[in-house]
């Protein structure tokens, strides 16, 4: 089996997705040296990191943070890229641990109850064929020891891209998109709000509203931040 593995990587190796170089047997979408070299913002050591203040005013938060700043044309968006529209899903569970590495030396993360993505419409669900956050979430919840629970949160209507948009733009344009089934969240104190990249906030925001009928507290962590 070994010998047709290796015949397999001659023709079709493994490559990084950031610098296209081929992989070694204990690398995974990334090489040790991109891996290493990617943007890491620490927000998880620090309370009152850009995260949290963007949500000042708008929604109690227990703690916020992001993994990676997103740069155009950077190795964070390369990541992402591949991870939503190529179907590289592994690309979640690597961000996920860098996640928990990060947790695990920081005090200052509660215990969580679930972990909750911010869902795709089911049109877009089914085209793409997976959700991109779901090995992310899965790995978290995974190393949390917490549930993870895709179906708390639905899409009502598929919004337009939000990308070029302003914060009252992005707001009104997810604004009573979602809905929350918040009997799921039947003894869960402590929820956590995931998602790929935080511009605004605005959807978070829209979702940890449908969750504070529930009267749940609400933590945030992203894939990456845009600056």
């Amino acid at each position: 089996m070994r010998f047709f593995k290796d015949i397999f990587r001659l023709f079709f190796p493994n490559i990084c997705v950031n610098c296209a170089n081929v992989l070694i047997d204990n690398e995974r979408s990334l090489c040790l040296h991109c891996l290493s070299d990617l943007p890491y913002t620490h927000f998880i050591a620090y309370p009152d990191n850009p995260v949290e203040k963007t949500f000042y005013g708008r929604i109690p938060l227990e703690f916020g943070a992001s993994l990676l700043y997103y740069h155009q044309k950077g190795s964070s968006q390369k990541l992402i890229y591949a991870l939503k529209y190529k179907g590289i899903q592994e690309i979640g569970a690597l961000l996920a641990e860098q996640v928990l590495i990060a947790l695990n030396s920081t005090n200052r993360f509660p215990p969580i109850d679930v972990i909750i993505p911010v869902p795709l419409h089911p049109t877009k669900l089914k085209s793409r064929g997976y959700n991109q956050l779901t090995t992310f979430g899965l790995r978290l919840a995974k190393g949390l020891n917490c549930r993870y629970d895709p179906t708390v949160i639905k899409r009502t209507s598929i919004t337009e891209t939000q990308t070029k948009k302003k914060r009252i733009e992005r707001f009104k344009n997810v604004k009573e998109r979602f809905v929350g089934e918040t009997e799921r969240l039947e003894n869960s104190e402590h929820v956590l709000l995931i998602d790929d990249v935080i511009t605004t906030g605005a959807t978070l925001e829209a979702c940890a509203l449908c969750l504070l009928k529930s009267q749940v507290k609400i933590s945030v962590i992203t894939m990456a931040f845009t600056e």
